[in-house]
């Protein structure tokens, strides 16, 4: 099974999940098949009715506070929207744990990568104004953001940036992030990476590839990307809690705090803690909007209403529906088929994963999520005029996911087709897994370092930009990021270190190695969790030297 992208923010976003976005890879039952006409085939016949929405209703209740008792993630809120009505909103568990506070419809949850289909939303109104096309170069509107060779920097669209067909290496900019590097330095800095012959022809899910595409749109509209937002989407649709800043949720006293599963002391089981905060403005089309179940339900009603809200005759054409259903449209195979002779290829729109269900409905989603706390899914069946969307407050292991797909399943054939939480759980779990190689295991009798002072010094690549290594105390710390944040090294054997990366792409400790010859100072040192993409070597500045 190829990768198929769920979340962002996290480290391993493209996932094996294809088998719960109606790829149909876990049953190998074609689409229904229907006659094509001058005007293309009908659509599938309808399955959703207002009857059998409103008897999943109730299950649907159960099955949120069954899976909240069953995985201990402290809190959830749902909103369900059916025939552009609220059918559904409701908040469970806990906004920290150990602390009062209960979540409800109104509770602010940090929403990941459920940020992206947003913000195509709010490019889409651009586009509908005629401020922006989607296939405008966005060269000119970004400055010192240049990817690949000139023929291709001047091509590269909002269209391609929003759809991940860039070119650029999966997640590129991330770890940029992670060690303090602000927005308009990671934009330059992804102009280092090589495209290969990736532009337009392979999906790479890349959280600044997409922001580079908003804030392209935003500079273009005269506007900055949280302005933008508030005045063109959040105001007009009445969404009065959501935003596009930081600073904004953490003014609010109704927030979800951010949630990591640990293992509890002496026993084989977890216990979930607030451990973490996590400040995506950086990337915050892609990642950095935070909202509630409430909010989210009336952008639930604007997408499956054709960029309304409100009745026909009554309602307000916030986006206009064209440019909207563009959003909507496969752009690019996010997850090629194992055997297209059995299994559907997934696709990817802008901002939205776009796939079908083993009955031929269209069926939109995304999910977001954050390894330092959070999880979030929404799923739309647009023939059906019925989505979801699940906020919790801890970090990925398939929750959100399954409360969306087993009401999904309730709401067309009255039962649960799957138990999703159990494959998903080991899927996430997957995911979380370090994708730099291990650091070696200290051998018996290692092999001891040299003096420090040989390792000690400046170095740089053009990618991360300059490090420094320098004793303190009895040992060294590598300085990563503009702040020069510290990291303490800990040998392993001869000129191999080790250090623990910090921020949402963390895993395990990373290796350190530096090149010696002879007596000299080091001449290189490779840092093996930035080496993934081949930007991991750093080579001594050269006035550093030795003569």
């Amino acid at each position: 099974m190829q990768p198929q992208p769920l979340l962002s923010g996290s480290r391993l976003v493209p996932t094996l999940l294809g088998l719960v976005l109606g790829l149909g890879v876990i049953s190998p039952k074609p689409s229904l098949m229907a006659t094509e006409t001058a005007a293309g085939p009908p659509p599938p016949p309808r399955l959703v009715t207002t009857a059998k929405v409103s008897a999943a209703l109730p299950k649907l209740e159960a099955l949120a506070t069954q899976i909240l008792q069953q995985t201990g993630v402290p809190g959830m809120a749902i909103a369900v929207v059916h025939d552009d009505r609220v059918v559904f909103l409701k908040g469970y568990g806990q906004r920290e744990v150990g602390k009062a506070g209960a979540v409800d419809a109104d509770t602010i949850f940090q929403l990941a990568s459920l940020s992206k289909p947003i913000a195509s939303t709010v490019v889409a109104a651009l586009v509908g104004d005629g401020r922006v096309r989607w296939d405008d170069p966005v060269i000119g509107d970004l400055p010192g953001f240049r990817l690949g060779p000139p023929a291709i920097a001047e091509e590269v669209t909002l269209r391609d940036l929003l759809s991940h067909r860039s070119g650029l290496p999966d997640h590129a900019g991330d770890l940029l992030e992670d060690i303090g590097f602000d927005r308009a330095t990671i934009f330059q800095r992804l102009g280092v990476l090589p495209l290969g012959n990736r532009f337009r022809a392979v999906f790479n899910y890349t959280n600044f590839g997409f922001t580079a595409g908003a804030i392209a749109a935003a500079n273009a509209s005269g506007q900055g990307w949280e302005e933008l937002s508030r005045e063109r989407l959040y105001r007009p649709l009445g969404m009065g809690r959501t935003s596009s800043s930081h600073a904004d949720l953490v003014e609010a006293s109704n927030r979800a705090a951010l949630h990591v599963r640990e293992p509890a002391d002496g026993a084989a089981s977890h216990r979930w803690v607030a451990r973490h905060q996590r400040d995506a403005d950086a990337q915050s089309p892609a990642g950095g909007v935070s909202s509630t179940a409430r909010d989210l339900s009336r952008w639930l009603r604007l997408q499956l209403a054709g960029g309304r809200l409100g009745p026909v005759a009554v309602g307000r054409q916030i986006v206009a529906s064209d440019t909207l259903a563009d959003t909507h449209r496969p752009l690019i195979a996010s997850a090629p088929s194992p055997n297209p002779a059995v299994y559907r290829t997934g696709f990817y729109g802008l901002g939205w994963n776009v796939s079908s269900t083993d009955q031929g409905a269209v069926q939109l989603s995304h999910s977001g999520g954050f390894e330092l706390g959070a999880a979030t899914a929404v799923y739309l069946l647009p023939g059906e005029s019925l989505g979801i969307v699940v906020l919790t407050n801890g970090q990925p292991i398939g929750v959100p996911e399954t409360v969306a797909l087993s009401f999904l399943d309730l709401a067309r054939f009255g039962k649960v087709e799957l138990d999703y939480l159990k494959p998903l759980a080991g899927l996430f779990a997957q995911i979380a897994q370090q994708e730099y190689p291990r650091v070696p295991q200290q051998p018996a009798t290692p092999a001891p370092a040299r003096p420090l002072a040989v390792y000690s010094g400046t170095y740089s690549n053009a990618f991360v930009g300059v490090i420094t290594v320098k004793p303190e105390g009895n040992g060294l710390v590598l300085e990563l990021g503009p702040q020069r944040r510290p990291y303490p090294l800990t040998h392993i054997s001869g000129d191999t270190f080790r250090y623990q990366p910090s921020g949402e792409n963390a895993a395990g400790p990373s290796a350190v190695a530096f090149s010696v010859s002879g007596d000299e100072p080091a001449r290189r040192v490779q840092i093996d969790n930035f080496n993934v993409d081949g930007q991991g070597v750093f080579q001594r500045q050269s006035s550093e030297a030795t003569p």
